[in-house]
């Protein structure tokens, strides 16, 4: 199965997402695989051996969210220049979503732009956070607010990669499928509550579906100036969540999980979505076993962390709340108390 990512502006940069169509690569130039010991350990071998190119490298960093910094950012550039890659040369990264981000930052700023190609090895990774472009690293003040948008030159997903996940990783993938359906389509939402995504072929429509929602998004927005923003829903609350917990609690899925219910409460305050839809949404995170609570310690600590988020301009914050199930609104200049309120309940 193939989706079409096609973009308005540059169509040379078009490309293909491969869902089980992982074969022989062959490449005239060099190539480096970043990737992690994790990863490695199941993965590598497989794919080395599927790649044919006139040098062959592996440049693995540690796992974790944690490592999804600058430092590290460095390291994987200083592995390039000491392999002497060039401009011809590919970077493939080979891993869950914090290697994609990486590798793709590492490829939009070497010699000023290298090509990559993903390989992502979580579900997570694979149904959205490799696909669209978005690279990045943390800084203390928050998640992926040094990055830039660089698109792949094609992404393989391989259904097959996902039987070594924990389950837990595999669980905090099916967060970012819950949250497309929730704002984007209805009848997905409706069909994730029938089905489940246990079953293998469950898991690849979902997957196949997911992805062609986001394809659909980066289709009209790739810079996020519109509609590619609705992709965020769950986030400003999420990150936040793993900002304070310093990205070691929580799985990113598992943090958006709760994100996702803290923006719902704002949104039935609001009068957008009703109670019983609240608890539909709920009720299927809970079914993945995904985390619906959080305790805040501070309400005027977490507001303020808002401000840092790449969505909030001019000191306004952007939420992205769920009108009922299917559709969306961008809110801005939300009451500061009525915010609070929903904060507290998490108290």
């Amino acid at each position: 199965m193939q989706v079409n990512i096609e973009l308005i502006q540059g169509k040379d940069r078009n490309y293909k997402v491969y869902i089980d169509e992982l074969g022989k690569l062959n490449f005239n130039t060099k190539v480096a695989i970043v990737t992690n010991p994790t990863v490695a350990k199941y993965h590598l071998d497989k794919v080395s051996r599927l790649i044919n190119a006139n040098e062959l490298h592996i440049i693995t960093i540690p796992d974790g969210e944690e490592y999804k910094n600058l430092d590290t950012l460095e390291f994987i550039l200083n592995e390039c220049f000491k392999y002497r890659l060039d401009r011809k040369s590919i970077l493939l990264a080979l891993g869950g979503g914090v290697i994609g981000d990486m590798t793709g930052f590492v490829a939009s700023i070497f010699q000023r732009g290298i090509d990559f190609i993903q390989i992502p090895t979580t579900l997570l990774a694979q149904v959205d956070a490799s696909v669209g472009g978005k690279t990045g690293v943390n800084s203390k003040y928050g998640k992926n607010l040094i990055g830039a948008f660089w698109q792949p030159k094609a992404v393989y997903c391989e259904t097959e990669f996902l039987k070594t996940l924990p389950k837990r990783e595999f669980n905090a993938g099916i967060a970012e499928i819950i949250k497309m359906a929730i704002t984007f389509d209805k009848e997905f939402f409706e069909w994730l509550e029938e089905h489940n995504l246990n079953n293998g072929e469950d898991l690849k429509t979902a997957i196949l579906k997911s992805i062609e929602t986001k394809a659909r998004v980066v289709s009209l927005d790739e810079r996020e100036a519109g509609i590619r923003a609705v992709l965020n829903y769950g986030h400003t609350f999420g990150h936040v969540v793993e900002n304070e917990t310093e990205y070691k609690k929580y799985l990113h899925g598992e943090a958006v999980s709760i994100g996702i219910v803290m923006a719902n409460e704002l949104s039935l305050k609001l009068g957008l979505i009703s109670k019983e839809n609240v608890i539909r949404i709920k009720y299927l995170l809970q079914r993945y076993n995904l985390p619906i609570d959080y305790k805040i310690e501070d309400v005027e600590n977490f507001y303020e962390h808002f401000f840092l988020d790449k969505k909030s301009n001019k000191n306004q914050i952007t939420f992205i709340l769920p009108k009922e199930i299917g559709g969306y609104e961008i809110k801005k200049n939300i009451d500061k108390n009525l915010i609070l309120d929903v904060l507290k309940d998490f108290e």
